[in-house]
């Protein structure tokens, strides 16, 4: 997919693999500080949808079942611990990190690769039809496209830093 692909080395570990559950806790800890960072400018979780930026590469490195753990796992512990996300925001947080989980490990599986070009698509695919979930689910189109109104800044770092984070410091 594209021409700067990059060839990485890709994983896919079982629910019976302890490397699973020691990958999902390194990138929910990742998704724990992160928005801690982001949550310290004024609208900076809005903006920079830090939630997703481990779950991402979790699923995208190291398959599904470590993408799903962190995508359920990461709003639920900064939420218990911090606050944020809300509880009433919860459960579409939940359901985008489920869709960027999927959608990440299977272009991971059909490219064998991370190219710019994929990362971007796997990044407006998950918030597009996350937010069809979120209209159908609300009933707001305000706050369906929230993310694609305040996000954009969040949605470009996750394909980029995402693309950089792969190619870059995981390769093997």
């Amino acid at each position: 997919m594209g021409s700067n692909a990059t060839t990485i080395r890709l994983y896919s570990f079982g629910w019976r693999e302890m490397r699973t559950y020691i990958f999902a806790l390194l990138f929910i800890v990742g998704n724990i500080v992160l928005p801690q960072l982001c949550h310290l400018f004024p609208q900076g979780g809005l903006m920079l949808l830090p939630i997703y930026f481990f779950t991402l590469i979790a699923a995208y490195k190291y398959g599904l079942r470590v993408g799903l753990l962190t995508a359920v796992l990461s709003p639920l512990v900064n939420s218990a611990l911090f606050g944020m996300p809300p509880a009433a925001a919860l459960p579409i947080i939940m359901i985008k990190g489920v869709l960027l989980a999927c959608a990440a490990s299977w272009m991971a599986n059909k490219s064998k690769g991370a190219s710019l070009l994929a990362l971007i698509g796997v990044v407006l695919g998950y918030q597009l039809i996350g937010g069809l979930i979120e209209w159908a689910m609300t009933g707001s189109l305000a706050s369906a496209l929230q993310d694609w109104k305040l996000g954009w800044p969040g949605m470009a770092l996750q394909a980029i830093g995402g693309w950089l984070i792969l190619n870059h410091l995981l390769r093997k």
